[in-house]
Order: structure tokens, then sequence, then C-alpha cells
């Protein structure tokens, strides 16, 4: 004796044409088995969301059932495999014989669906995707910075980073994990723009990079609020709320005490910072206007695919003739070639991984959590590398550093609530 509890529903949301007109009208009739009694409930279309694949779930339901003879319905495996989903489906033998009698009858069909893990444990997989997100971005960060205290040139590096993070779209592609989304010369026109910015910002983060220390990039970049404010204002013409404004001030003011007295500041490497926040502000302006139905994963292909494209000339043209002359030579003299090679391919690895592990990150949770969690990354960052490198900074660097990133958790929180309140605005006008 078979027994499943914590089941969803799965019902088919398009009927053949000759039942169609009597799939707009007949509400969906739920049994529930209780010992020898059954009972029934009508279901109407409002309790369910709609989704790809002529498929609609319902919200979870708890159902205690039994029977001798459980069977797999192929054709269902088959349509949920392909939209990726790794929870197992069993339709009892009655249940079965039923659905398919309702078929013919025009009504819908019942499928009992188990629970999978990550619907049973939602908080820990979270958690696993921030210690993932941060794992990867310290351990980028410090590679990165390794890799330029012996081979210091930046646009040949951030050309790697992107040209491996491309290898393994395209390995994922072919595979069907997850399968290419097709792209049209519309949607190749509304990313051209977010992938100039996305290549130019991450130029100019390589270059600040290979200057300064990496807490002092990262601190520079703490700005970038304070950029995404400014074009919201006076580029967008978006009124920003005094509140948020004020919340900048010590961002300015803790950036600009740390760069006082750093110790690694030069202007190449500030301004370099500096370029980038303006280059990734404006990412996100031209990534709103380029808001489309594809997943995101597909989109970040995309969009590292084209970088690629605008980051391969200023490499070749500036960087260029110094790597063929000396630049490769002096690499392999000095930690030899395969470790030159395996440095490179893991830097663009782990490069590609974790922001595709963010962008997965902010599917999964709220704007505020979100922030947070954005803001203590940066700490990571930071007090990572100040250990793993051994980087001397002054009391006023350090303090200006802890200003800078208050200002901006204080910032993310009044971001984050405003956009929240929006959200439950809109919700109640709908």
């Amino acid at each position: 004796m078979a027994s499943i509890s914590s089941v969803g529903f799965l019902q088919r949301s398009r009927l053949s044409s000759s039942h169609e007109h009597r799939n707009r009208s007949l509400l969906n009739p739920i049994l529930h088995r209780s010992g020898s009694h059954v009972t029934s409930r009508a279901v109407t279309h409002s309790e369910f969301s709609p989704l790809s694949n002529n498929l609609i779930f319902s919200k979870p339901l708890v159902i205690e059932s039994s029977c001798k003879n459980s069977i797999r319905n192929p054709r269902l495996t088959e349509i949920l495999n392909k939209r990726g989903s790794s929870s197992n489906f069993i339709v009892t033998a009655k249940a079965s014989a039923s659905a398919s009698a309702a078929d013919a009858d025009g009504h819908h069909e019942i499928v009992e669906i188990s629970k999978g893990f990550a619907e049973r444990f939602p908080a820990l997989v979270t958690g696993f995707f921030f210690f993932t997100w941060y794992f990867l971005n310290v351990i980028f960060n410090i590679l990165n910075k390794k890799v330029y205290n012996y081979f210091p040139y930046p646009y040949f590096v951030s050309v790697v980073h992107l040209l491996v993070g491309v290898i393994y779209c395209l390995v994922s592609w072919s595979i069907g994990l997850p399968k290419r989304a097709p792209i049209d010369k519309k949607l190749l026109s509304l990313l051209t723009p977010v992938a100039f910015c996305h290549a130019l910002g991450h130029v100019m983060s390589n270059v600040s990079f290979a200057a300064v220390a990496v807490s002092f990039t990262h601190t520079v970049k703490a700005l970038e609020p304070f950029f995404s404010a400014s074009a919201s204002q006076f580029v967008l013409g978006q009124q920003i709320p005094l509140s948020l404004w004020l919340s900048l001030t010590p961002v300015v003011i803790g950036v600009s005490m740390a760069s006082m007295t750093e110790l690694s500041f030069n202007w190449i490497g500030f301004g370099s910072a500096m370029i980038s926040n303006v280059a990734f502000t404006y990412r996100s302006i031209y990534s709103k206007k380029a808001m489309t139905g594809m997943d995101s994963t597909n989109v970040y292909a995309y969009i590292s695919i084209i970088a690629l494209l605008v980051c391969l000339p200023p490499a070749i043209f500036i960087e260029g003739p110094q790597l063929m002359q000396h630049g490769f030579k002096d690499a392999i003299a000095k930690v030899g070639l395969n470790k030159f090679l395996s440095d490179l391919f893991w830097i663009g690895m782990f490069y590609h991984l974790y922001n595709q592990v963010a962008t997965n990150t902010l599917e999964r949770v709220a704007p505020l959590t979100h922030a947070v969690g954005n803001v203590l990354k940066r700490v990571f960052v930071i007090g990572f590398s100040i250990i793993v490198f051994g980087n001397r900074i002054s009391t006023q660097t350090g303090i200006g550093t802890g200003i800078a990133i208050a200002g901006v958790a204080i910032y993310s929180f009044i971001k984050a609530n405003m956009e929240e309140q929006k959200r439950v605005a809109r919700a109640h006008e709908s």
C-alpha cells in the first residue's frame, strides 16, 4: 500500500479543439480520499498560474491518498523534464483512468506531484546560493590580483575572463543546459548597449585592480549607488527622495577619506574605478530598457558574447605589441607555462560563475535581502583581500572604508523598501 502526502496538482491548460469551448466554462473537480469516502470540491481557474509547455501548476495542497497500483505517466514525465524539473511525478492507476475519462469529457487531468528538496527547505537552498556567491567572488578577486602581480595586462585578462565564460555558455548550450533561447535583430539591438557598458565597466575595473589594492578598488566602487541615483534623476528624470541623497552622503565622505590616505593610491586606479561606476550605472539603465521574456542565464550568455567582441580590439591594439614582445615570455619565465594557463582559465571560470550565481540569487530573494547580501559581499572581499595580500592600510583609510560601506548599507535598505512599497501599491491597484 503506497501512501503519498504533501503533493501539488497539475492541470492541462489546453484541450483538444473539439472541447476547447468547454474548458472556459467548466470548473476542475479536486477529489479528496479519506478512508472509504471521497469528497470533491470545485477549483476555479484563478487558483492556477500560467506556465509554458501547456501546463498549469496549482498552489501546493496536502492530500492523503492510497492505492495498490501506481503507474508512471511517460508523456507527463517527458513534458516536465523539458521544464528542468527534478521532482518525481506519479499518477495512480485510478487517477490516470479518471483523467483519461475526464479528457474525453472535456474536464482537466489531475496529477499528484511530490515536493522536491528545494520546496521543503527553501531557506537552506537560498543560504547555499549566498555562500556560493560570496565564495566564488572572494576567490576570483584573490586569484585575479595574484595574476596581475606577475602579468599586469588588464585588457588582455578582461578578454580571457569573457572568453572562458563564452566557452562555458557554448558548451552548456550544446548539451541543453540550458536550452539556447533564439535571438533576433530587435533583441540584439537592445542587448548591444547593455553589453557595451558591461564590457567598459569590466575592463576599467580590471585596470583599477591591476593598478591599486583590491580593497581600495572596492571602496571606490562603493560609490556606484551615487552614480545610479544621479543618472536616475538627471538622465531619466526620475525624482530621487531626499532620504536617498542623505544616505549617500557618508558614502562620498568615506571614499574621500579612504582615498586621501590610501598607500597604494594612484590616479589610474582611482579614475578607472570611477569610470567603471559610470559604465555599470548606464548598464543598469539600458538593462531596464532591454527587459525581455528571456531567462537570465541566456541573457547573460548573449551579453558575454557581445562584450567579448567589444573588448577584443582595444586589447589587441593597446597591449598586443607588448604581449608579443615580452609580456607572455616574462609571465611564463616567472611561473611556468602550465601555471600561467591554469591561472587564466580559473579566473575566467570564477568570474563567469560568480556573476551567474549572483543573478540566480537575485531571482530567489526579495530586493532588500539581495541588497544586504551585496553589501556584506563587498565587506567580505575587502576583508579577505587585506588578509591574503597583507595590505597595510592607515587608520583613516580603515575608518573611511567603514563609513562608505555603512552608507551603502543604509542606501540599500531605503532603496529596497521603496521598491517593495511600489510593488505592493501596484498589486493593490491591479
